[in-house]
């Protein structure tokens, strides 16, 4: 796998050919024209979703409504955010998880149950058995697939920034957050609607409990039910590339589990009086225990797999021998960074954090092609991320070892049972030239 001369060389332009001439993408193949659709498509959204919630809230309830619903959001985000700490992906892909949650998904949410709901109350008759049939099957199945194609998207086309389940996790959560946020949004609005009409105030207004229903008791539920699609597709990407059934049961499996699980949530209501608080205490909150659990486990499993890939860098000279270790604990690269920004300044702690990320990406890379699950770019990739890791070895090496130092545990040394005599350290008649005293005992892989 390492061993690569000293200095890798420079990877083939992405628009080369393998006469070395440049190929000549079409328009519509060119990123700034993929960049520019997509920015248009979800700009569109945000207005008309903008338009369709203030038309049903009014000005002063779309205020409220934004001002309540806004709360919860960056706790969610930083809770995702750190659990991609490991390999955290771009902050575009962050960005537009949460835009088309917020706007694309809720548009067609929107859009789909309003007409689904309509449609089956007309021809039913029944509006009431229509509502219930609308709130339970219906909107699972359109809100977890408009939001499960943002997560799709970034699959297909941010294939390399999507590696595992906790970059499906990530991606899919705050994809869910920004869903919720507007549709909080148009919930908490029209509650203050209500309120406004019928002069209730205070704990025992509409507002008040729709706020503590969904903003305090569970503003986690839709990033819950759509985290287990981010997981099927996290399963999906580390299958290989010829397990092509595997790479759509499993997403379309998380899909449907996400949507089963949505509509056990819409239909609590339905449960009798207590219904709400029976699935709550008994389905969601240890849902939502057991996934929490899984996904810190995962997080600790790929910090276990930098360590245990990186070494083989180490051998063959790319690496340190402590920075395996290093890159393998968060708290060692947190110093790492704080060292290097205290020395050297913020560009520093830029050059060494990504250096981390590098070197993450490079022992998922090998660990994926050691169970033959690599792509064929491989070699070109791991060129890439070690012409990477060597451009910033200056900055970054210095910043590692120290945090390694640091945070090494201690290795006790025994004394020898026996007297020392001699040049060897005799107290009795030190030797000026020689230190008795051992090297610090540390080692980087000492777990």
């Amino acid at each position: 796998m390492a061993t690569f001369p000293p200095y890798p060389t420079h990877p083939p332009h992405p628009g080369g050919t393998a006469g070395g001439a440049l190929g000549h993408a079409h328009w519509w193949q060119r990123r700034s024209v993929r960049y520019g659709a997509l920015c248009t498509l979800l700009a569109l959204s945000g207005l008309v979703i903008l338009a369709l919630v203030r038309e049903q809230t009014g000005t002063e309830g779309f205020l409220v409504g934004l001002g309540l619903a806004v709360l919860p959001v960056p706790l969610l985000i930083a809770a995702f955010r750190w659990l991609d700490r490991v390999a955290p992906g771009p902050w575009r892909n962050l960005l537009f998880g949460f835009a088309w949650g917020a706007c694309a998904a809720a548009l067609i949410a929107i859009v789909a149950n309003s007409f689904a709901t309509k449609w089956i109350a007309t021809a039913t008759a029944d509006p009431s058995s229509a509502d219930t049939l609308g709130a339970t099957v219906i909107a699972p199945i359109v809100e977890e697939s408009a939001k499960a194609a943002a997560v799709l998207l970034v699959f297909l086309f941010r294939r390399r920034d999507f590696t595992g389940i906790v970059d499906g996790v990530v991606i899919a959560g705050v994809t869910a957050t920004g869903f919720a946020f507007t549709e909080n949004i148009l919930y908490l609005g029209t509650a203050f609607g209500t309120d406004q009409l019928t002069g209730d105030r205070g704990i025992a207004s509409v507002t008040a409990a729709t706020f503590f229903v969904r903003i305090v008791m569970s503003p986690f539920a839709h990033p819950l039910f759509t985290v287990l699609t981010g997981i099927g597709f996290g399963i999906a990407a580390l299958s290989a590339e010829r397990q092509h059934l595997r790479r759509v049961l499993v997403p379309l499996s998380g899909l449907l589990l996400a949507m089963s699980m949505h509509a056990i949530w819409n239909g609590s209501s339905t449960f009798g009086e207590y219904g709400f608080f029976a699935v709550y205490a008994v389905f969601m909150l240890p849902a939502f225990a057991l996934l929490t659990w899984l996904v810190i486990w995962t997080r600790q499993r790929e910090l276990r797999t930098v360590r245990e890939e990186l070494p083989a860098y180490a051998v063959a000279g790319w690496l340190t021998p402590a920075e395996p270790y290093a890159l393998g604990s968060m708290r060692a690269r947190r110093l790492a960074r704080e060292h290097a920004a205290h020395h050297l300044g913020k560009p520093a702690a830029r050059a060494v954090a990504q250096y981390e990320a590098y070197a993450t990406s490079l022992a998922f890379l090998r660990h994926r092609g050691r169970r033959g699950r690599a792509g064929a770019d491989f070699v070109v990739r791991e060129r890439e991320l070690l012409h990477e890791l060597w451009r910033r070895r200056e900055v970054a090496r210095p910043a590692l070892d120290y945090a390694a130092r640091v945070t090494a545990p201690p290795v006790p040394v025994a004394a020898p049972p026996w007297p020392v005599y001699g040049v060897y350290g005799n107290p009795a008649m030190p030797n000026p030239a020689y230190n008795p005293m051992p090297n610090p005992a540390y080692n980087p892989y000492q777990s």
